[in-house]
């Protein structure tokens, strides 16, 4: 039931947001379409949270909506090793690493930089909100160009309580804690990176070329 709901909310968020960038400027994917990027390492986000767990949380939730936009991603846990045995066990170290080492270590065609902005749930009076906002640029590995890069944020909260203060302080306050026990964020993550590298916006990821939908994007469509 829980998988259901968030699978649901995943895909509310991205129709919205799809929906919504129908007005924004267009993304110059010029670079993106010239390089046509199949092979994607994922490297361990920076975070600028307070919570530590939120690099994990984002990165474990990064895989499946690349693979499903139709690219091939390099087993996380794999890299992750590879950088560790190299000394490299901090994002900032592993984000220091030149493009062309990269390149010659994995041979993938890009890197995927991660940023977690925000991560948590925040207590505000009358309402607890679960923010996770993430930052994303995709780096071709043989130039060291940027061929995309956007930002997203997804959030949940509460503030119920029919007008009663008492009332709402005290849900407020109760949801606060049953986030902090059952670590809702790492639910909310999934829908930041489902709203970050989601496809047919203005400014979203493109379609791998192992995607069916590959080269059909709707924002590469003449109007």
């Amino acid at each position: 039931m829980k998988n259901k709901f968030i699978n649901l909310a995943i895909f509310c968020l991205v129709f919205l947001l799809s929906g919504c960038a129908n007005n924004a400027p267009k993304t110059d994917y010029s670079a993106f379409l010239q390089k046509k990027p199949t092979s994607i390492l994922v490297l361990m986000p920076t975070n600028e949270s307070v919570e530590v767990k939120g690099a994990s949380a984002v990165l474990a939730h990064s895989v499946m909506p690349l693979s499903e936009a139709g690219y091939y991603v390099l087993p996380v846990s794999v890299a992750h090793e590879t950088f560790k045995s190299n000394g490299l066990s901090e994002a900032g170290e592993i984000h220091a690493v030149s493009a062309a080492k990269l390149k010659e270590i994995f041979g993938a065609d890009a890197a995927l930089y991660l940023k977690v902005l925000q991560y948590g749930s925040s207590y505000k009076v009358v309402s607890s909100n679960t923010i996770v906002s993430v930052e994303g640029k995709l780096v071709d590995l043989g130039s060291g160009a940027t061929l995309w890069q956007k930002t997203a944020s997804a959030q949940s909260g509460s503030g119920s309580g029919g007008g009663n203060l008492f009332v709402m302080l005290i849900s407020a306050a109760i949801e606060q804690i049953a986030s902090s026990i059952s670590d809702k964020s790492y639910d909310v993550s999934a829908m930041s990176d489902a709203l970050l590298l989601g496809q047919d916006c203005n400014d979203c990821l493109l379609y791998g070329p192992l995607s069916p939908n590959f080269s059909k994007d709707k924002q590469l469509q003449k109007n």
